[in-house]
């Protein structure tokens, strides 16, 4: 492999480190720049980041921007004109509709010339900016090179041709629109989505969980489905160590009680639990012994099932040492929940609103995805991404490896 091949992985631990490193990977770009964000706010970052697009477009690179409808629901239109004028493509993912309301781009993804990638949980707002202590939302990210960002490059295309949701209905004979496995020489990337077939993000947990010793986990909303639950307590039943930390402060209160009603059950089985306090958490971080996870997914029913999500699940020492190094400094910086305060802490008042925050996100919303999907399956205006005859041969592979 030749050095411009070689993959290479550097963590993005901050904000303002994060967005530094995107408006140098968007000025770089020479012949492709691929945006896709969840939340873009019009503000001062906003701001620069389009206009190093617009600079983009001006000398000639393709660009191409992708925004979730829902998600950045503030921004209007005509903040992208000057980006149309200037030769960008733009568009908004499933524009809102009652009838597929619930099915959002969650993932956060620029790619330059499809060979150097940031992933992460950082949205493109005010918020996000600074150290995560001192002020702005405590973030993490990953600027990927090599094969896997010319993989997250395409998983781009796939996703702008999706944007509208207007496509023909085999589609929901598809297994592999949006859930995929994709192995490389160094990672993996985990793609998910709605839909039929299972997801890769939950399956390669699962296996991972499997025989761990030392899991660490930092996740801004955390409320795993029952099978992920257990896997998490047979860990620290048999022995092993399970530390999460999870938000002290969360911009979505009510998904922060919903985890709260999990507590007492993780912690009779031996799980520890650490809320960050100085900032609003919004990271997405997993350790399972030798391996990392880090990408756009929260451990909630609604990334692990609902929104199409990314991770890259990365086997690599120096990785995995630097992940367990920002998992320490959240850690000096959180407060633990013990078993025994904990259960005396908590009034009949503050169990009911945590269990009615559980039966909302965790049953309500994906029943009404469920639904909206089952419908949409019956329209004749669902996602297509191939032509009927690959149908079969996309259907015999839920993974593959990454030249």
């Amino acid at each position: 492999m030749s050095q411009e091949q070689a993959a290479n992985y550097s963590w993005l631990t901050t904000g303002d480190a994060a967005f530094t490193q995107a408006l140098q990977t968007i000025h770089s770009a020479q012949h492709s720049l691929k945006f896709e964000m969840y939340i873009f706010e019009d503000c001062p970052i906003g701001r620069r980041i389009r206009d190093a697009l617009i600079a983009a477009a001006q000398r000639g690179a393709r660009v191409r921007v992708l925004i979730d409808s829902f998600g950045s629901i503030t921004l209007l239109d005509s903040f992208w004109v000057p980006l149309r004028k200037a030769g960008g493509e733009m568009r908004w993912f499933n524009p809102l509709s009652l009838k597929r309301f619930g099915f959002r781009d969650h993932r956060k993804l620029i790619v330059s010339d499809e060979r150097v990638a940031i992933i992460g949980g950082f949205n493109v707002a005010a918020a996000y900016e600074g150290d995560g202590i001192s002020r702005g939302w405590r973030d993490l990210g990953m600027e990927v090179t090599g094969p896997l960002a010319h993989e997250l490059a395409s998983s781009f295309d796939e996703m702008f041709a999706r944007a509208e949701f207007r496509h023909r209905r085999f589609t929901q004979w598809r297994r592999q629109d949006a859930k995929r496995h994709l192995v490389g020489d160094s990672g993996e990337l985990l793609l998910s989505g709605p839909g039929r077939g299972r997801s890769p993000v939950k399956r390669a947990l699962r296996k991972d969980l499997a025989y761990a010793r030392n899991v660490q986990i930092i996740v801004a909303y955390f409320l795993p489905p029952l099978r992920l639950r257990r896997a998490l307590m047979r860990v620290a039943r048999r022995g092993g160590r399970v530390q999460l930390i999870l938000p002290g402060k969360s911009d979505i209160p009510s998904i922060r009680l919903a985890a709260r009603s999990l507590y007492a059950r993780l912690l009779r089985a031996g799980v520890e639990i650490y809320e960050y306090q100085p900032q609003i958490l919004h990271s997405k971080l997993v350790i399972i012994d030798d391996i990392a996870y880090v990408g756009s997914s929260n451990l909630d029913t609604r990334s692990l099932n609902i929104n199409y999500e990314l991770l890259l699940r990365l086997p690599i020492s120096g990785i995995v040492a630097e992940a367990r190094k920002v998992f320490a400094e959240d850690l000096s910086r959180s407060q633990q929940i013990h078993r025994t305060t904990w259960r005396k802490s908590r009034s009949f008042w503050s169990r009911l609103r945590e269990r009615w925050a559980y039966f909302f996100y965790a049953k309500l919303d994906p029943y009404v995805a469920r639904r909206q999907w089952q419908g949409m399956r019956q329209s004749p205006t669902l996602p297509r991404l191939s032509s009927p005859s690959s149908i079969r041969s996309n259907k015999r592979q839920s993974s593959r490896t990454i030249p």
